[in-house]
C-alpha cells in the first residue's frame, strides 16, 4: 500500500495525470460543452471559477488540519504541508477573485460589487495573506510557524461563511447551480471533469512545493550542523 501511495503520489505520474485531465477538461470547455443561451460564450468561464474555489475550500481545509495537528505534535512535517498548502491557496484564491470580477463584468455590467460572495472572498484572501506574513515577518521561525498556525485554525472558520453566503444573505452570485437543475447534463459532466483537473493540478503542486521545502529543511540543517562543528 505504501509503494502504491509513493507511486501514485510520484511528480512525474501526478504530471502525467494533471496534463491528461487539464487537457480532457479544455476539450469539454472549448469544443464538447454547448454555449449557454443567456451569457453566451463568456458563461465557460463558470468550468474554470467553481473548480479554483473548490481548490481554494481545499487548500485552506489542509492548512486548517495539518495546523492543529503541528500544534499538537510540533511535527515540522505537518508545518510545512500547511505552509505549502496556504501558498497555493493564496494563489488560486487570486484566480477566483480575477475570474469572478470578469464574470461579474459580464453579467452585472461591474467589475467589482460588494456582494456578500465576492466580499467574504476577498476577507478569505487577506486572512491567508496574514498567514504567509506571519511566518515572514517572525523574529524566530518555530515562532511564526506557531503564529501561522493559529491564523491557519482561526481563519478557516471564513470558508464555510464564503460557501453559505449565498444562502446567508441576499446576494447576485448564482445559487448552487451544481445541486439543482441548472446545468445540463453535458455541463455537469463537463465542470466534474474540470473540477477533478484542478484538483490533481492541486496535488502536483502540493507534493513539488512540499518536497522543495523539505530539501530547503535539510540543507539548513545540515548548515548549521557544519557551523556547529567549526
Amino acid at each position: 500500500m505504501q509503494s502504491l501511495k509513493q507511486n501514485i503520489l510520484h511528480p512525474n505520474i501526478l504530471l502525467s495525470l494533471t496534463f491528461a485531465a487539464m487537457m480532457a477538461a479544455l476539450a469539454l470547455v472549448f469544443v464538447y460543452v454547448p454555449t449557454e443561451k443567456t451569457m453566451g460564450v463568456v458563461q465557460r468561464i463558470f468550468y474554470f471559477h467553481v473548480p479554483l474555489a473548490w481548490v481554494c475550500f481545499l487548500a485552506y481545509a489542509v492548512v486548517f488540519v495539518c495546523s492543529i495537528l503541528y500544534l499538537r505534535q510540533r511535527d515540522t512535517r505537518w508545518d510545512r504541508l500547511a505552509h505549502s498548502s496556504a501558498e497555493i491557496g493564496i494563489v488560486f484564491t487570486t484566480l477566483v477573485l480575477i475570474a469572478g470580477t470578469i464574470w461579474a463584468k459580464a453579467s452585472w455590467g461591474s467589475w467589482w460589487t460588494w456582494d456578500a460572495r465576492l466580499t467574504t472572498t476577498l476577507i478569505l484572501w487577506f486572512i491567508y495573506f496574514a498567514y504567509l506574513l506571519a511566518r515572514a515577518y517572525a523574529t524566530e521561525e518555530s515562532r511564526g510557524a506557531r503564529y501561522a498556525a493559529v491564523i491557519g485554525i482561526m481563519g478557516f472558520i471564513d470558508v464555510p461563511i464564503v460557501a453559505l453566503s449565498i444562502i446567508l444573505w441576499r446576494t447576485s452570485h448564482p445559487g448552487p447551480l451544481i445541486f439543482e437543475d441548472g446545468l445540463t447534463s453535458s455541463m455537469k459532466l463537463t465542470l466534474m471533469v474540470c473540477i477533478v483537473a484542478f484538483t490533481l493540478l492541486y496535488v502536483y503542486l502540493l507534493v513539488n512545493s512540499n518536497s522543495i521545502r523539505r530539501a530547503l529543511d535539510e540543507v539548513k540543517s545540515l548548515k548549521q550542523f557544519l557551523d556547529g562543528r567549526n
